[in-house]
């Protein structure tokens, strides 16, 4: 957590870190729990803490600590090891995994790394046109894992693996458009093109097929720049504030002041601005208000059988006065379903001052979009270096071809 906290000094890096540890041990258990540690609050939010769940065990103790902050979450290293998707017979193919990512949607060896790649199932019209687009995702990927780090045992185990999480987003706009039944269609027919464009390419490139290819990532900053819902998850609101934080010498900051978006001082932390970003999730969709623990749940364990083979990241939004009690029971069932998940007990609106996501009326979205003209990026071009690094000649044109004979 301290070398988490060193990495963003400066404003100008983030960090994700993510810690297991055994479900019994009250001193890991406890890690953010300041009133028993007070010396770690500086330092303890750098990193997502989980513990290495059994399937059987009683999750009382542990359902009480979420019921206070969300923490820990949980993470089914048996599942994650014996599975691909959850619909599928086990098949032990994960059989050294060790844990995942900090998000928990990519299983992972000790020493490997993730290569994840994401798709936007609602910005297509056709299932036809949304395999193009997995094919093109799945081939990047592919390519991702033919580099070489610095650390041979990291290079060992990824090439052995070959390991992808090609994701998608927007889903719950799609569930909205198209039906939670078509969504089932998309995740069947999607995930076996997908193995069959893996195949094609480990053959052309001399490699073997991925020992995985598909995850649910919860997607945050890359779904707000294409309009699409983050991962799985449900909007606050239709109408939102989202909120960004940028450093006061990013190059950023001139052209949104001058596109008129909001920027405020971020409260406690000196050197950063927040930018508020109004946006319209669409007509229709339900909301986290809506939409029960349950059914988050639900959603989750759909997507962990019909579509992802590493892991499917969720945070289950719950009251914890009217779900709470009922978080023991849940995972007594979604323990054969899932692989991994974490919970987040709802705030009050305003609960502490610029939160990421606030709900707000339409009105105030309509008067916050008239304020906002183009955003013009252009005026930074002079702070460019006048001669850039040549880019990594991977293909010799400008197109990348792979032919088939």
């Amino acid at each position: 957590n301290m070398i988490g906290k060193c990495v963003v000094a400066g404003n100008v890096r983030r960090t994700a870190e993510i810690a297991f540890g055994p479900p019994r041990d009250p001193e890991y258990l406890n890690l953010k729990n300041y009133e028993e540690n007070p010396q770690r609050l500086p330092h303890g939010w750098a990193s997502n803490n989980s513990v290495y769940a059994e399937v059987g065990m009683d999750y009382t103790d542990i359902c009480d600590r979420i019921s206070d902050n969300g923490e820990p979450g949980l993470a089914w290293l048996d599942n994650m090891r014996a599975y691909g998707r959850m619909g599928d017979k086990p098949d032990m193919k994960d059989w050294r995994a060790m844990g995942g990512n900090p998000c928990l949607e990519q299983t992972l060896e000790s020493f490997e790394m993730c290569c994840l790649v994401e798709t936007f199932p609602t910005n297509h019209d056709s299932l036809e046109d949304f395999k193009a687009t997995l094919e093109s995702a799945l081939l990047y990927a592919k390519t991702v894992t033919l580099g070489q780090t610095h650390w041979p045992e990291a290079n060992e185990v990824m090439s052995r693996n070959r390991r992808i999480g090609c994701s998608m987003t927007g889903i719950a706009q799609f569930i909205t458009q198209n039906g939670l039944d078509e969504l089932k269609t998309w995740c069947e027919e999607g995930y076996a093109h997908v193995r069959e464009c893996d195949q094609k390419y480990s053959d052309s490139f001399g490699v073997c097929g991925s020992v995985k290819l598909t995850s649910i990532k919860p997607s945050g900053t890359v779904s707000l720049l294409a309009g699409a819902t983050p991962g799985m998850h449900y909007p606050e609101s239709r109408y939102y504030l989202r909120r960004v934080r940028i450093p006061v010498n990013s190059d950023l900051l001139e052209p949104l002041e001058k596109a008129g978006y909001d920027i405020e001082d971020a409260v406690g932390q000196p050197g950063t601005k927040v930018v508020a970003i109004p946006v319209d999730a669409g007509e229709g969709i339900r909301t986290t208000k809506e939409v029960s623990m349950w059914e988050q749940l639900s959603l989750a364990a759909f997507l962990q059988r019909h579509w992802s083979d590493n892991q499917v990241s969720c945070t289950v939004t719950f009251d914890p006065e009217t779900e709470g009690p009922h978080l023991k029971h849940a995972l007594d069932y979604f323990q054969y379903q899932l692989k991994g998940i974490s919970f987040l007990p709802k705030l009050p609106a305003g609960a502490y001052p610029q939160m990421p996501y606030e709900a707000i009326a339409e009105e105030e979205y309509r008067e916050a979009i008239e304020k906002i003209s183009n955003l013009d990026l252009g005026s930074k071009k002079d702070h460019q270096p006048e001669t850039l690094p040549p880019p990594d000649l991977y293909c010799d044109t400008g197109n990348c071809a792979s032919s088939e004979k």
